[in-house]
């Protein structure tokens, strides 16, 4: 059970600014940069259309990416040892054993992100991989990391979905590192209410699901006006479509700091 005083306190430290320090465990670790939204997949849809999907564009950059120092290859021979996976550096550094290796065994490949983290009281870490960007061969495993006391470091796993090889390039991103209020999380109860016990809400859906049919049907039919629009735009503006007022805080884009000493 939660302890109310507690989660009150950790409602309040959510609500402020929480701390994200990190400390190299070595000279050279490997950088962190701010996430960055463009996805290759993305620039190559039919007219950038990806990217008018602001969630997945926010999404992208919410949180920090930890970029390879050099490139590699890996390849599972699907067997369950940890000898059953093995990597290849292009070229030379002298991280690359700090970086990159086999330790748990059945098809999983491990980084250690060099880092040390500690964040804010009642903070975590998710570490995962780059958003929205599939890759083939292999997938990112997630994991939460209660970093408000954590005194050492943690890795960052991969888990091939088949017998094969996969590269990864010098500046990619292997572990994308998002601050979460952990805490608070135990205190969040869904519930579940019929749109008919908020006749505002459901006016408003269902005037905004009137609008999309309407304009859907606009563009169905080759009308020049819908065609030139491409797509409603309500999301990205921030505004209700019924005309109410839109809310007081609100992205379209996002660009996080770099980390500085």
């Amino acid at each position: 059970m939660v302890n109310p005083d507690r989660a009150e306190q950790t409602g309040r430290t959510a609500r402020q600014a929480p701390e994200l320090l990190c400390y190299p465990e070595y000279e050279g670790a490997p950088e962190i940069i701010a996430g960055r939204s463009a996805r290759d997949w993305m620039d190559a849809t039919a007219q950038r259309f990806a990217y008018r999907c602001t969630p997945l564009a926010i999404a992208n950059a919410t949180g920090w990416e930890i970029t390879l120092p050099f490139s590699f290859s890996a390849t599972w021979n699907g067997g369950p040892l940890v000898s059953d996976v093995w990597t290849f550096l292009e070229g030379w550094d002298s991280r690359y054993r700090q970086v990159v290796s086999s330790v748990f065994g059945n098809g999983v490949l491990t980084f250690h992100p060099g880092w040390l983290f500690r964040t804010s009281p009642g903070w975590a870490l998710i570490a995962r991989g780059p958003p929205n960007t599939p890759r083939d061969g292999i997938a990112p495993l997630e994991g939460l990391v209660e970093t408000d006391w954590l005194p050492f470091t943690f890795t960052m796993n991969w888990r091939f979905t088949r017998p094969g090889t996969v590269r990864f390039g010098k500046g990619e991103c292997f572990c994308f590192i998002t601050p979460v209020p952990h805490e608070t999380y135990d205190t969040i109860r869904p519930r579940i209410r019929s749109l008919d016990d908020d006749p505002d809400l459901k006016a408003a859906y269902d005037d905004w699901r009137s609008r999309r049919s309407a304009f859907q049907a606009r563009v169905a039919v080759g009308e020049p006006d819908a065609i030139r629009a491409g797509w409603q735009r309500d999301y990205i503006a921030g505004r209700d479509p019924t005309g109410s007022a839109g809310p007081a805080f609100h992205r379209t884009k996002r660009v996080l700091p770099k980390p500085v000493r």
